[in-house]
């Protein structure tokens, strides 16, 4: 389970875009939220390191995990949303990945494989032209 970074998100708002009319150029209410993961000291080194190698291309040159939200029509929303998507995009990155365990193919499955070769290569010499030579 991922750690409560609420307290060290940085909300920033803007103006939204799309449809709205006069309200989309009068009032912010799209909002960025912005996490500094070197800075955070909720996260371990561990965490960071782990947060740092998978969202890599979400991170920018200055360490900000940032997103923005603009699909609600008011700010407290896409405040709500941005928080619940900055856990979500935190927690998957933490999450460890269970072990994949190597097996092998059975020989059963192997002979099956080979038997639809066998049935499609005679399938397409049937549909072949016959050549004077080949009697």
């Amino acid at each position: 389970m991922a750690p409560d970074i609420s307290r060290e998100i940085v909300y920033q708002t803007t103006r939204s875009g799309g449809k709205g009319g006069q309200n989309v150029n009068k009032v912010e209410t799209a909002v960025i939220a912005a996490f500094h993961i070197e800075n955070s000291a909720i996260l371990t080194a561990e965490q960071k390191d782990l947060i740092t190698t998978k969202l890599a291309n979400r991170i920018n040159s200055e360490g900000w995990l940032q997103f923005k939200v603009q699909e609600h029509r008011t700010q407290l929303y896409n405040k709500e949303t941005a928080t619940l998507r900055m856990h979500q995009l935190i927690g998957e990155a933490l999450a460890k990945k269970k072990p994949r365990i190597a097996t092998r193919v059975s020989k059963a499955a192997k002979e099956k494989r080979l038997e639809s070769k066998k049935r499609q290569t005679t399938r397409k010499a049937d549909r072949r032209k016959f050549k004077p030579g080949d009697f």
